[in-house]
Parts: structure tokens; C-alpha cells; sequence
């Protein structure tokens, strides 16, 4: 959804915005008005202000439960790294943080939970035969595979097979 939710915004510059227009001549009014919205552009040293209560309303209870340990260790080397540092820091920790433990769950996955004789789900993970061309040695390619090794799905090595 848009930001102005399909209302076409509206510029609070006027005509004065532009250089051309300003060019063609401007009233007192439209001098004094331009004046002060140059002014108003200009920041006070204090801003931008950070109010903990919009920022709590504005972010889901399970998002800041997750952020909260990371928050508190760079809050505390916010004075020495200073705070942009300090949030470059944050950022990228926490992206390694998530990328590790997607790598983590991903092995853990295919290690213990993959397709095997014993479940019917779970994906599986096959190798295919190596490519051997005309002319390289151990052409044509034949597999050492007798008839009851294909769908296997690890039963032989279990201890049940006899």
C-alpha cells in the first residue's frame, strides 16, 4: 500500500519549489512565505529525537524479545565504538547470528531428520552417477549396484536386513 494510501501527496512548496517558477517573479507574500519554509528545513541540533514509546508501539513485542540481548551488549559499547559504529556492529552480528543458525538447522536437518527407510517424509538426498565421457578411462560407467541396492533408503546398513 502506498504511503499516502492512493491520495495523490501534495506538495507544501508551491510553485516556488521550482527554480523557474521563482524566476518569473515572486510577490512579497510568496518572499516571506519562502523565507520561512527555508527556515523551517533547517534541523535543530537536538533532532532527530528518539522517543522510546514510538519506537515500542511501533515494533512487534516478539521482535524486540529477540533484539533484546544484542541491544544491551551494543548499548554498552556505545561510548566506545560511538553510535553509528556501534549500530554498523549491531547489524552485521546480528545477520551472522541468523545466517549461522540457518546453517546450523540446515545440517541438523539433512543429519538427523532426512529421508531414510524409517519415515515417510523428510527430503532426499541422492547422488548421481559421475559423468564419464568418450575417451576418459572408466568409460562406459557401470555401477557395482546389484538389483536389491536400488530404493534402498539405508535399510541394509541398518541391522534389520539380513
Amino acid at each position: 500500500m502506498a504511503q499516502t494510501c492512493g491520495v495523490h501527496p501534495m506538495t507544501i512548496a508551491s510553485r516556488v519549489a521550482i527554480e523557474r517558477e521563482r524566476c518569473i517573479g515572486m510577490s512579497s507574500a510568496e518572499r516571506e512565505w519562502r523565507k520561512q519554509w527555508l527556515q523551517d528545513q533547517v534541523l535543530s541540533k537536538n533532532e532527530p529525537v528518539y522517543v522510546e514509546e514510538y519506537w515500542r508501539e511501533r515494533t512487534n513485542p516478539i521482535r524486540r524479545l529477540y533484539r533484546a540481548p544484542l541491544n544491551i551488549f551494543f548499548n554498552l559499547l556505545t561510548p566506545i565504538l560511538g553510535e553509528g559504529r556501534a549500530a554498523d556492529y549491531r547489524y552485521i552480528t546480528g545477520k551472522l547470528f541468523l545466517l549461522s543458525f540457518g546453517v546450523l538447522a540446515t545440517h541438523y536437518y539433512f543429519k538427523y531428520g532426512g529421508n531414510n527407510w524409517t519415515k515417510k517424509g523428510g527430503w532426499r538426498v541422492v547422488q548421481s552417477k559421475p559423468m564419464v565421457l568418450p575417451g576418459q578411462p572408466g568409460f562406459p560407467f557401470k555401477t557395482n549396484y546389484a538389483p536389491s541396492d536400488y530404493a534402498d533408503r539405508g535399510f541394509k546398513c541398518s541391522g534389520f536386513a539380513k
